[in-house]
């Protein structure tokens, strides 16, 4: 990861900067003279200019649209409880709620003359977040981590804030370390950092415009209680406003497992936090984010390692519990486009009694849910619900899930090097709704037609539309990536819009956000941000 990231920011930056220097009246640097050691995305700071990120065409021309445009037919499903320690549903972090369901209640656009713009950020622009002024609030992750306030219209940068850089050279490459953060209550955003800090970050509004700002870190506690070989992963609040974090492992998790943790920030002193950790069994890992219950009657923070998925609770004192453990079929090996064997989906809550993930089975992959009380059971799996092709079957992204619906994309056969000029990934999305009483689930749809290399994919209830980031594959050596509109109720592609051609418009396990304006949908991209705008 930071080996693509590094190249891609002087690569792309070096060219977009001679190209766009012009255009735009920017001077333009003398990378000739330039200390490549001290190169970072502080360089990079155009702030004031939108620059778009550039098109790389070697093949064919994309059409730009494909399909009609929608008309919204909501679709019927129970509401996801809001956190009260959190931003609205919708807007607080990249699977958009504390069930991390992927659905919003809101509407995306539906195709009406759409305007696609973007922002070259040099970074990987992976969780897209909402204040309560409507602003985005956005980490990129290039060389290093930036958090950006932006324009959700222009974006245009507001004001950024760096982040620390690595300070071990051993830790796994993960999305964490920015990749995964939230937004909570007060619009500010809580954010792991790449020497396993926690930083509390807030918007202070000034006179001359608003300005991101330290709130709050756990520096003189939570670095030292991790090694530097592991790395913070994702954090959320549980259903008492307790803050929850999970760790990666270290290089050999035999003996340095992942663990899960909690910190409470200290009132007085800004830079510290009392820090609860527990450890999970011998050669368990963690890459992906974690769901909670913000009911407190329910509660409960589930976690998925590479061979279990887990509830934990609070014991009294903060410590992680480990109050349940279930095993699921982890496979025999790491899949074309999986960074590494076992789920690749965050845990998904459903409704108020389940909890589903993917699992890594050959020769087909399953979808299985479970059920999530924290009262002991003989047999917690509802049902395991087969996917995909035969041999050709992985997800790496979190579930889109209702109380009773889930939708599944196949990752299968994704690389960065191997999707270049023209390739792309085994296609299919999948529908599967729990059977009633939750006796057992069935597949209701199957779209063999769309590749969906990576991304997080997100669905409106209120247009019925699942909303997506499709690759095609017929244009010759050209990468074209298309925002994507497909039917929730039939698996049917409605539209498909353009958004840019080249490895830098790749989503590269980022997601797509809707804004709060109900017509806009953003996707990060390796290249920045890209907007996708209904006109009318």
């Amino acid at each position: 990861m930071t080996r693509i990231s590094t190249a891609l920011s002087l690569l792309a930056g070096t060219l977009l900067l001679t190209v766009a220097a012009a255009a735009q009246e920017i001077p333009q640097f003398d990378f000739e003279k330039l200390d490549q050691e001290k190169l970072d995305l502080e360089t990079f700071d155009l702030s004031g200019f939108v620059i778009p990120i550039p098109q790389i065409n070697f093949g064919k021309p994309a059409p730009e649209f494909v399909g009609s445009p929608a008309i919204a037919d909501p679709f019927p499903a129970k509401a996801v409880p809001q956190s009260p320690f959190m931003a609205p549903n919708g807007l607080s972090g990249v699977h958009l709620d504390a069930y991390q369901s992927d659905t919003y209640t809101f509407a995306g656009p539906l195709g009406h003359s759409l305007e696609v713009t973007s922002t070259f950020r040099a970074g990987l622009c992976g969780t897209v977040t909402f204040d309560s002024k409507g602003r985005i609030i956005v980490v990129c992750v290039g060389t290093r981590p930036i958090v950006y306030l932006m324009d959700p219209v222009t974006l245009r940068v507001m004001s950024r804030l760096l982040m620390p850089k690595s300070t071990g050279t051993d830790a796994p490459a993960t999305f964490g370390a920015g990749g995964y953060f939230f937004l909570d209550q007060l619009s500010r955003a809580v954010i792991p950092t790449r020497s396993n800090d926690l930083w509390r970050v807030k918007v202070v509004e000034h006179p001359t415009g608003p300005r991101l700002v330290k709130d709050h870190t756990c520096v003189d506690d939570l670095p030292a209680a991790i090694s530097s070989d592991q790395s913070i992963l994702s954090t959320f609040p549980d259903s008492h406003g307790l803050l929850w974090f999970t760790t990666s492992g270290g290089p050999d998790p035999d003996t340095e497992p992942a663990m899960v943790g909690t910190v409470v920030p200290s009132p007085t002193v800004d830079t510290s936090c009392t820090v609860k950790l527990a450890k999970l069994p011998s050669g368990e890992i963690i890459r992906k984010s974690f769901g909670v219950d913000p009911d407190p009657s329910r509660g409960g923070v589930f976690v998925v390692s590479d061979k279990h998925l887990y509830r934990f609770d609070a014991k009294v004192d903060g410590t992680p519990g480990e109050t349940w453990s279930a095993p699921y079929d982890f496979g025999k090996r790491t899949k074309p486009g999986q960074l590494y064997q076992g789920s690749g989906t965050t845990p998904t809550l459903m409704g108020t009694d389940y909890i589903a993930i993917g699992d890594n089975a050959d020769p087909r992959m399953h979808v299985v849910v479970f059920k999530r009380t924290a009262a002991p059971l003989a047999n917690r799996q509802v049902c395991a619900e087969a996917v995909f092709p035969l041999i050709f079957s992985d997800s790496f992204n979190s579930l889109v899930a209702t109380d009773t619906t889930i939708t599944v994309e196949n990752n299968y056969g994704y690389d960065l090097e191997r999707t270049l000029f023209g390739g792309t990934t085994v296609p299919g999305i999948t529908r599967i709704d729990l059977d009633p009483g939750g006796t057992g689930c069935h597949t209701v749809w199957e779209n063999k037609k769309l590749s969906v290399p990576n991304v997080v994919s997100q669905a409106s209830l209120a247009t019925g539309l699942e909303y997506t980031y499709t690759k095609q594959g017929d244009l010759g050596l050209t990468d074209a990536w298309y925002f994507t509109a497909v039917d929730l109720r039939t698996g049917e592609l409605v539209y498909k819009q353009l958004a840019g051609t080249g490895v830098l418009f790749d989503s590269h396990y980022s997601s797509v956000y809707l804004g709060p304006d109900g017509k806009t949908a953003y996707v990060g991209v390796l290249g920045g941000l890209v907007r996708i705008h209904d006109r009318y």
